[in-house]
Order: C-alpha cells, then sequence, then structure tokens
C-alpha cells in the first residue's frame, strides 16, 4: 500500500488551529487527504472544496458538543480513513474519539497557543490519541506529551 492510498482525516477547529493544520499541509499531500473544520469557508480560501463541516463546540457548551460529537463519528464513519490528525481544538478531539472506534492510528498535536500547559483537548488527548504532541519542549516528558518542534 502506498502512501498515496493511505486516508488521512485531518481536522482543526476554525482560526489558528486550522492555520496551524494548513502548515502540515504540504507533507499531508503525499496521502489520500481530506479535511474536516467548523469553517468550511476558511478551507475554501485555502483552494479546499471537498471539505467536511463539524459544528463548532467547547466545554461550556454540552448540547452544542453532543452534537459534535455525533457529526465527528458519522464524518469518521464516510470516510473511514486509516489516521486521523488534529490540530485542535474539541471538535477535532471528538473525530480523534470515533477514530479509535474504527481502529484508525490517531495524532494529535496542541495548539503553540497552549505555551503553559496543554488545552483541555491536549489533555484529553494524552489518554486517547495514539501520540499527543505539543509545541513547547517545556511541557514534553515521559508521561506528557513528545516534542518535535513546532508547526509555526
Amino acid at each position: 500500500m502506498g502512501k498515496d492510498s493511505i486516508r488521512v482525516l485531518a481536522v482543526a477547529s476554525g482560526g489558528g488551529h486550522w492555520e496551524q493544520l494548513m502548515l502540515l499541509r504540504p507533507t499531508l499531500a503525499q496521502y489520500d487527504i481530506r479535511f474536516a473544520t467548523t469553517e468550511p469557508a476558511v478551507a475554501a480560501q485555502h483552494g479546499i472544496a471537498d471539505v467536511e463541516s463539524l459544528p463548532d463546540c467547547n466545554q461550556n457548551m454540552p448540547i452544542a458538543s453532543a452534537l459534535c460529537a455525533l457529526v465527528a463519528l458519522w464524518v469518521v464513519l464516510k470516510h473511514r480513513p486509516k489516521v486521523i490528525l488534529s490540530t485542535g481544538a474539541a471538535p477535532g478531539f471528538f473525530c480523534i474519539l470515533a477514530g479509535r472506534l474504527i481502529g484508525a492510528r490517531t495524532l494529535w498535536i496542541d495548539s503553540v497557543a497552549n505555551g503553559e500547559e496543554l488545552s483541555m483537548c491536549g489533555k484529553l488527548s494524552k489518554r486517547f490519541a495514539h501520540q499527543c504532541w505539543t509545541q513547547w519542549e517545556h511541557l514534553a516528558g515521559p508521561d506528557r506529551p513528545r516534542y518535535f518542534g513546532a508547526v509555526l
């Protein structure tokens, strides 16, 4: 199986999370890539027409979060990716959870904006994602996320 036949679902909320994901796009181009975001219009600005739309949510929005989790499950079941990558936030975490249910490999890259501590979803992803990475060297460690440098 060549890299171009490995289906990857790349997920990010709008704003900085999406911008960080877009910085990884050249690396992801060698795969059969699908994108999902909370802001499809921003994806279109990057020339991505076929993007899955996820409801935006956070820990203070329980009903929106439940809906987002269901939509994330639907997106994952629809595309059946072998790998799910997210740069955050909650919608990406829900896709990672759904990916674990179907046996996908999962990678969480915590936002560079979280320099003092991991985001809440980053902390959860340490438990659920196959790999959890930080963009801050001082947040990495044996029982913490791994550090490979910053995306930005």
